[in-house]
């Protein structure tokens, strides 16, 4: 007996209502199904419908096993999906949205590569800090910066921690002083992110777990991360914003770390696309390339610096 055959036998039967409107759908005969129900029926040791001579109809057992078969003829579905685009090139238009100062400075880095790997994909690529309506908007997948996601109509893949630094320049912090616990923040000038998810409250935590959230008052706004970062080093204040917009200022010593044992909590890389049954095969592989080369899949130094 071919148990797969015999679930998809009996789903027809019960979407047609009766064996022989079945049987037309399967190109079976009213006889072969039949036989295919009595056996699923005595595999399972239970009835699952009801026959007289006008209608069938399915036993309280037989509503259930419904229930399971269509989630098992679904995910059957999807797997052979999946399976068949798999082995298709990726191909198309995939429009990408993802923070401005995230495309220049890193996924301008990478992107070469995976235009090289699918050359029958375009890409339209949406840089901007924005939180874009991915279905009003025609985005195929955007990658964020975040806490969480908060649209509750998408599905979010974690790629990477990433690691948000307090900084400020030399000059200003001996002009101010150097804070030397996190309240001290609420006596210094700040420029914030205009998108922070947090707003003008800071959370920030240290490598014993210990959190501490400032109400911070900043002089400046801004919606770039670069831009704050270039008033910082021109000594407008301190600062919060992601290793990869700072590092090589740090590194040049034009920005220093401020409370360097602390740093913003809980913010993560993440690829956001619709809910779907499958992934088209063009998000499926630009995400993936994106968790390879930012999460610490490929050579190379990642977000979260592993």
């Amino acid at each position: 007996m071919d148990f797969l055959k015999a679930i998809q036998t009996y789903a027809a039967v019960v979407e047609a209502g009766s064996l022989v409107a079945a049987a037309t759908k399967l190109d079976a005969s009213s006889a072969a199904v039949s036989r295919s129900l009595a056996a699923l029926e005595e595999r399972l040791g239970a009835r699952l419908l009801n026959r007289t001579t006008r209608r069938i109809s399915m036993t309280d057992i037989g509503q259930d096993f419904f229930n399971r078969a269509q989630q098992i003829l679904s995910d059957v579905a999807e797997a052979e999906a999946i399976a068949g685009e798999s082995a298709l090139k990726p191909s198309g238009l995939l429009r990408v949205s993802a923070p401005l100062s995230f495309g220049v400075s890193r996924m301008s880095q990478w992107l070469p590569g995976f235009i090289a790997r699918y050359p029958d994909l375009r890409l339209d690529m949406d840089l901007s800090d924005r939180v874009v309506d991915l279905a009003a908007d025609g985005i195929d997948v955007a990658v964020r910066i975040a806490k969480q996601p908060a649209a509750t109509n998408v599905i979010a893949r974690r790629i990477a921690a990433v690691p948000m630094l307090l900084c400020a320049a030399p000059a200003y912090l001996e002009r101010k002083g150097r804070p030397s616990k996190p309240t001290d923040l609420v006596e210094h000038d700040v420029l914030n992110y205009s998108y922070l998810s947090s707003g003008d409250a800071w959370t920030v935590t240290n490598g014993a777990g210990e959190d501490a959230t400032i109400r911070i008052r900043p002089h400046i706004h801004a919606t770039n991360g670069e831009m704050l970062r270039d008033l910082a080093i021109g000594g407008h204040g301190v600062i919060a914003q992601p290793r990869f917009i700072v590092e090589r200022a740090i590194a040049s010593g034009a920005l220093e770390r401020v409370l360097a044992d602390w740093s913003m909590a809980g913010f993560s890389l993440y690829a956001v696309y619709l809910s779907r049954k499958f992934l088209s095969a063009k998000v499926r592989v630009f995400i993936d390339y994106l968790s390879a080369v930012e999460g610490g899949g490929t050579s190379g130094e990642s977000l979260s610096g592993r």
